[in-house]
């Protein structure tokens, strides 16, 4: 255990997320998502959920500044114009630890899993809830 450090973030999440550089992204990934398939670097939160682990990692990674968009979900397939009910939980976390600079701009779905197969890493959750997807582009920490 550490002091400041939120549980959740074990030993491998922790290393995996201070080897992360300016520009690298993470996803937080549902029960559903396949994230085996992806071949990306794998940390398994079973029994965890999206949400939580997002809080986890938000409370010690910096989102991109220098970006338009620096978080993102994948979009309903049936309503593609409307954030899923989890993405909202996402939104307004990200807005909070990003002081209101950041909201949540959705990825078709297809786009999202080309996007994954990119990412530094994946923190696959025991989430239930659908569509409970999330990318977060890593940021500098200034001095």
């Amino acid at each position: 255990m550490l002091k400041g450090i939120d549980p959740l973030l074990g030993p491998e999440l922790l290393r995996i997320l201070r080897a992360m550089g300016h520009g690298d992204e993470i996803v937080i990934a549902d029960a559903n998502f396949p994230a085996e398939a992806m071949g990306r670097p794998l940390v398994r939160l079973d029994g965890v959920s999206a949400t939580d682990a997002a809080g986890a990692v938000l409370s010690v990674l910096p989102l991109d500044q220098f970006e338009p968009e620096a978080a993102f979900c994948m979009r309903q397939v049936h309503a593609p114009d409307e954030l899923a009910p989890v993405c909202l939980e996402f939104e307004a976390m990200v807005r909070r630890s990003s002081d209101g600079r950041f909201g949540l701009a959705g990825i078709e779905r297809f786009a999202f899993y080309e996007r994954a197969r990119k990412a530094f890493a994946i923190v696959a959750t025991g989430e239930r809830r659908l569509y409970g997807n999330l990318i977060l582009k890593k940021g500098v920490v200034e001095a």
